[in-house]
């Protein structure tokens, strides 16, 4: 099993445009999101809680959870969703619910472990983004 804790660092991105649009995020926003190259920190305490942290010059976000168990979360975006992140294997999958009332759109971040780097495929309705992250650290 790869080692799932480290620090990596975006080197390329298909799609995200896309996948920004579909969720409803405005063109400033977008062309932040576009321009930033993220840089992912996923460290994990004694008690199994999580933290991942993604840092760009424009934003940071961090999130603490803990496998299987719902969560709120507030995206890069502005969103506030509900979360659930599990693990299997090398695969750990971020499910975010958004808010009904406000016409959010569910989304699913799957993220794929290796040595060497992580893979995140990024989806909402049928749009797919991916994005990978080398290892750092």
């Amino acid at each position: 099993m790869a080692k799932i804790v480290g620090k990596y660092k975006m080197e390329t991105s298909e799609n995200f445009d896309e996948f920004m649009k579909a969720l409803g995020v405005g063109m400033v926003m977008r062309k932040m999101g576009n321009a930033a190259t993220p840089t992912v920190e996923i460290t994990k305490d004694d008690d199994g809680t999580y933290t991942l942290k993604t840092t760009t010059t424009f934003k940071t976000s961090e999130i603490k959870f803990k496998l299987g168990q719902e969560f709120e979360e507030t995206t890069l975006d502005g969103r506030c969703v509900k979360s659930t992140i599990t693990l299997d294997g090398n695969k750990m999958t971020h499910n975010q619910v958004g808010d009904k009332e406000k016409k959010e759109k569910n989304s699913v971040l799957t993220r794929d472990f290796t040595d060497t780097e992580m893979v995140m495929e990024c989806k909402v309705d049928d749009i797919v983004c991916k994005r990978a992250y080398k290892r750092i650290d």
